[in-house]
């Protein structure tokens, strides 16, 4: 599933570089969100796919409007659902995979339900990410960002996956739904790995699965602080359990308090605004969703044992520290304010 948004030309490269996966039993279903150049990008695109050999294009699902991260990778998990596919891949669209990756993490499922690999800058010399994690503070946290890529943590059970490079069996979303529209884009990865966990499924990083990402292309540094301010505290509001809530809930609110402040000194205070305000909005949407999601956890584990114990399972993968980049933040905020 391959979701392209006003960039054809990093569409085309990742999608050559899927068409040369050593892993052949795949389709690929790519979704057009643009919403600039629609007509060029439809036409470029269409162009590409003519003449990309052994690709496999199940179908080019053209959108009318822009439905965000969340609503175009829904029709590709939509599909994988409709027509039995036991698993479906999520792969950024300015993203370009070694040829074993997708190889690599079908193997990696014998280890959990959901697999993710070693996601490195373009150069291939400093990691994005090596599976994600949460933290007590309410933050999520791309694991190595910033490192060597010889300092990469090695295989191993992680909290969560990036959406921009993932392989889900496709029973996850069978039982917790779809990643949740409202959100748009970011952070609706973190909160399909709550909803999962919450559920009792595994996430895995193989590190041996490789993938280059140009990133920071297809969005505004604006856009991403007003989703990332609205988005994180829905996230948490939606999926962290009571007796985890209140120890996350008063860190949560101090670091939150002090981005907007760090935001305001870079001159984005005003999309960090509109953000909190879309979160309140967001507000009736949360809890409804939360009922949903903990009648669900209860469900499936029916007896205080048994919660018990996948919350110790959950506990153990959560970062007791805030993110490094996060620190570094707050650290720059009280040297300025």
């Amino acid at each position: 599933m391959v979701l392209n948004y006003n960039g054809w030309r990093d569409t085309a490269k990742c999608l050559r570089s899927v068409a040369k996966l050593d892993y052949k039993d795949y389709q690929v279903y790519l979704v057009d969100n643009s919403d600039r150049n629609k007509e060029e990008e439809i036409a470029k695109l269409k162009e590409i796919l003519t003449k990309i050999p052994h690709l496999s294009i199940v179908k080019f699902d053209i959108q009318t409007k822009n439905t965000g991260f969340a609503g175009g990778v829904n029709l590709g998990i939509t599909y994988a659902l409709e027509n039995n596919f036991d698993a479906v891949a999520l792969l950024n669209s300015d993203a370009c995979v070694e040829k074993t990756w997708l190889s690599r993490l079908v193997r990696a499922m014998k280890y959990a339900d959901a697999t993710t690999g070693l996601m490195v800058d373009e150069t291939g010399e400093k990691i994005i990410n090596s599976g994600d994690v949460y933290t007590r503070w309410g933050v999520p946290e791309q694991r190595d960002e910033g490192l060597s890529r010889e300092c990469a943590s090695e295989s191993g059970e992680v909290f969560g996956a990036t959406g921009g490079a993932v392989l889900y069996s496709t029973k996850i979303f069978r039982e917790i739904g779809l990643f949740d529209e409202k959100l748009f884009a970011y952070n609706e990865d973190v909160d399909i790995a709550w909803r999962a966990r919450l559920a009792g499924y595994k996430f895995y990083y193989e590190k041996s699965a490789i993938v280059y990402h140009k990133g920071g292309n297809s969005s505004s540094s604006a856009f991403k602080t007003r989703q990332v301010f609205a988005n994180l505290p829905v996230v948490m509001w939606k999926n962290v359990p009571g007796v985890m809530l209140w120890p996350v809930l008063w860190r949560f609110f101090l670091a939150y308090l002090m981005f907007f402040g760090f935001k305001i000194i870079r001159g984005e205070g005003w999309p960090a605004l509109c953000g909190i305000i879309r979160s309140w909005r967001l507000w009736p949407h949360a809890l409804y969703e939360r009922r949903k999601i903990m009648c669900g956890f209860r469900a499936k584990f029916p007896n205080k044992k048994s919660r018990r114990a996948q919350l110790e399972i959950i506990k153990k993968l959560i970062k007791p520290e805030l993110p490094f980049k996060n620190i570094q933040r707050l650290k720059k905020f009280f040297r300025l304010s």
